[in-house]
């Protein structure tokens, strides 16, 4: 968990980049003592803003360190607000040690913790809290999509569109208590709140609009779930060790080869997807083979999308428990003598990799049509729908009961309003900010 303990007029210092021997390194440093340690490190050079600059960085004894380019950003226009430097000094670990422990003997300076520098930013201003989370789920992200959703929110593009719901909600707030300020004037009262039911509904249309498009974007965080299924010994073992690329699962022409499930993370024209081999479906008395189908039917009941694989000589269709949409695949086509037309199927051979290329076509066709909605103006964590859900059900309130009193209208709405400065961050959410702060990288 994030600590706060530490001051914030300490200065800050961490390396930014991976760990290890590496061609480059950066170290960032945040804080009110970074001209005394440009003068400690680089006393003969003049660092402009903004502006690299090859310095020779120089320890406590004055021996040097490295050469390197260095980079000063003035308060506040740098990353965390405050002034920032960065050196750009070569990767080999014995020089970053030596920099670190140069930067280390500055008083006041101190390593600093797991997304300090982004908690900094968000201190003074320069990223609410919305670009926060878009920020660590640029970290998380592991697929094109996934990225592209988070550089969204990141990019502060959900924070205009959360703002101007909010906006709104200000202002109708504002008409509600000028109408109570003026309520000894008579026949003002439906006009104006007939004007301020106008802008309740432009706002609660912004956050309904989101909330549709948050279940897209939780999806799209823990990927898509495909099932491959079948009769035993159609190929679903041979499908999975080639959509890996690797051999995972074991082959056999023994009926009843898998008995549990393997599971295998894969990208899909930049959508994250799981592929899951199952059991082979079938009737039996083994109970070992009977509990490997019955958690098939389970795991497809859960799936996404199911692959129903069959061969020439198990035609039959796939169970009505899994209730999920099917792509029935006809497998092993190099090995048939002819292709029996089957509606919808797709034929494939995972052995010699024949139509599975068309396979993949039919499943990143899915994906995008899964995935659709999933912009910038999705809510991207639980925290952020949580807080719209409770200003859409105060300005539900308003709008289902359109007699009730003035004050109990600016009520709802000043809590609406409130609800929503939640997401970014500008009311109540100190409670938060440790969990959220502690899944960045140290110097991120």
């Amino acid at each position: 968990m994030f600590s706060i303990a530490n001051s914030t007029s300490d200065t800050i210092y961490a390396v930014s980049t991976g760990f290890g021997r590496s061609a480059v390194a950066i170290i960032r440093v945040s804080g009110p003592r970074c001209s005394t340690i440009l003068e400690r490190l680089c006393s003969s050079a003049t660092l402009r803003d903004r502006e690299a600059t090859l310095v020779t960085l120089r320890d406590g004894d004055r021996n040097a360190i490295d050469r390197a380019l260095a980079i000063r950003f003035l308060a506040p226009r740098s990353y965390t607000g405050e002034d920032m430097l960065e050196f750009q000094v070569t990767g080999g670990r014995a020089i970053v040690s030596a920099v670190l422990r140069a930067i280390a003997r500055i008083p006041e300076a101190r390593p600093a913790e797991a997304g300090e520098f982004a908690r900094r930013a968000f201190t003074n201003g320069k990223l609410d809290l919305v670009e926060v989370e878009g920020l660590a789920s640029v970290l998380d992200a592991e697929t094109e999509a996934q990225l592209r959703h988070a550089t969204a929110m990141a990019s502060g593009a959900l924070s205009r569109r959360v703002e101007g719901a909010r906006a709104l909600l200000l202002r109708a707030t504002s008409d509600v208590e000028s109408l109570l300020d003026f309520s000894d004037i008579e026949d003002t009262s439906d006009v104006s709140l007939n004007a301020v039911f106008a802008t309740v509904e432009k706002a609660k249309a912004i956050l309904s609009e989101m909330l549709q498009h948050s279940a897209v974007s939780e999806r799209l965080r823990e990927g898509m779930t495909i099932v491959i299924a079948g009769p035993p010994n159609v190929g679903k073992s041979t499908l999975l060790n080639y959509l890996a690329n690797r051999d995972v699962a074991i082959v056999s022409p023994i009926s009843g080869t898998t008995r549990d499930s393997l599971e295998v993370a894969a990208e899909i024209e930049g959508y994250p997807v799981s592929f899951i081999d199952t059991a082979g479906i079938r009737d039996t008395v083994d109970p070992i083979e009977a509990q490997g189908v019955s958690r098939s039917l389970i795991r497809g009941a859960n799936a996404d999308l199911i692959l129903w694989l069959f061969d020439e000589e198990a035609l039959q269709p796939a169970p009505s428990e899994f209730g999920k949409p099917v792509q029935k695949v006809r497998t092993k086509i190099d090995m048939a003598a002819g292709v029996p037309s089957v509606s919808g199927a797709i034929g494939i051979s995972a052995k010699t990799g024949i139509g599975v290329d068309l396979l993949v076509a039919k499943i990143a066709e899915f994906a995008r049509e899964h995935f659709s909605g999933a912009g910038n103006l999705a809510l991207g964590t639980e925290r952020q729908r949580s807080a719209a859900l409770d200003a859409t059900s105060g300005l539900d309130r308003i709008l289902s009961e359109r007699h009730m009193p003035a004050e109990m209208v600016a009520e709802e709405l000043r809590l609406a309003a409130n609800a929503i400065g939640r997401v970014t961050g500008r009311i109540g959410v100190e409670e938060v900010l440790g969990e959220i702060f502690s899944r960045f990288c140290i110097g991120k």
